[in-house]
């Protein structure tokens, strides 16, 4: 992209950290449909004090600075670094998973090193779901269910926020895709035994990815990543669901048709424990579960009509890092509605203010 000549509303960082790794995108606050992105694909680490702040800015900040320089917006001097006063960065939003639990060491130290180097005094740290949920509906008042291997539900009247699971695979992300893929593996593992509740299916489409089914425990109880393990097997379960299209409706697998509609039912308890009860609440549905479709989307939307009549769901705007940039830029401008919150979605002081 050819730079402009410069930002009308100042430039923006939001920043999206999860477990694919690290992106960043800079906009112009006045027109952030045109961010520049870069990414990482190495996750920022989490170590004895949550998430590591010297191993997000040791990313994050030469990531920043070759995107300004694309913009037109950064000198350097003969060790890369920046000199004068260049760089003009309004606000900046970093998004992470883990932020509400683990991100006590990004708290304590990123604003005063943001500033530092980029001179920015405007900073929000905000947890994933936050910059989800920024992304999907903007700062309306609303619900959204973010899922993929995990689930979490937010919701906000914009006077405080609520939560609903997020927990993750032990405890809960019911409805998610490691929880479908656990209660996929489950039933194949039953029909192995010969136990009610298995399913033929299942087994087949197991075996077919992990091979032998006695052979599964060894390979998944010493993983590191077993919920994303877990959560590959749900595409399968969604195949087995879906396997009567165009035949006999008796081919699809009823088991794995019930995981789904059960699925459906967790997710949609997650909703309406967070949707406003005054007014119309929309519900935006975002993240790669939903990518499965109808056989998890159609007992979903009639779930979320039986327990939510007042609700609209309604297709989510942008990802969580088209949400950070967001947060950034009403940060920048003064217009910043969503409530803020010590772990949600923190807004420390200005620098020296």
């Amino acid at each position: 992209m050819t730079p402009g000549p410069g930002p009308t509303g100042g430039w923006v960082l939001g920043v999206d950290s999860g477990g694919s790794g690290l992106r960043v995108a800079l906009a112009d606050a006045s027109d952030i449909g045109r961010a520049r992105t870069t990414a990482s694909r190495e996750p920022v680490r989490t170590g004895p004090a949550g998430i590591d702040a010297a191993h997000l800015l040791d990313q994050l900040l030469p990531m920043a600075r070759a995107l300004l320089d694309s913009a037109g917006g950064g000198a350097r001097d003969t060790a890369g670094e920046t000199v004068g006063d260049t760089v003009a960065v309004g606000a900046v939003a970093v998004g992470a998973a883990g932020m509400a639990t683990l991100g006590d060491d990004l708290r304590t130290r990123l604003p005063a090193a943001l500033e530092s180097a980029l001179g920015v005094r405007r900073v929000a740290l905000a947890a994933d779901a936050v910059t989800a949920y920024a992304g999907a509906l903007g700062q309306r008042p609303g619900a959204v269910v973010a899922a993929g291997t995990g689930m979490i539900a937010l919701g906000t009247d914009l006077a405080s926020w609520r939560r609903a699971d997020g927990w993750g695979h032990l405890l809960g992300d019911c409805g998610s895709g490691a929880w479908i893929g656990r209660a996929g593996l489950e039933a194949a593992m039953r029909a192995h035994d010969g136990r009610p509740g298995g399913s033929p299916a299942l087994l087949a489409a197991l075996e077919t990815v992990f091979g032998p089914a006695p052979e599964l425990p060894g390979l998944l109880y010493p993983r590191t990543d077993r919920p994303a393990v877990l959560a590959s097997f749900a595409p399968e379960v969604a195949r087995c669901a879906t396997a009567g299209t165009g035949e006999p409706r008796e081919t699809v697998d009823p088991v794995a048709a019930g995981i789904l509609r059960e699925a459906a039912r967790h997710i949609a308890d997650a909703a309406a424990a967070v949707c406003p009860a005054s007014g119309e609440c929309e519900v935006a549905l975002t993240g790669g579960l939903f990518k499965i479709g109808d056989p998890l989307l159609v007992p979903l939307r009639a779930e979320l009509s039986a327990r939510l009549p007042h609700a609209r769901t309604v297709s989510a705007a942008g990802d969580p890092l088209a949400g950070s940039v967001r947060i950034a830029a009403s940060l920048a401008t003064g217009d910043l509605r969503l409530p803020h919150d010590g772990r949600l979605l923190h807004v420390p002081t200005e620098q020296g203010s």
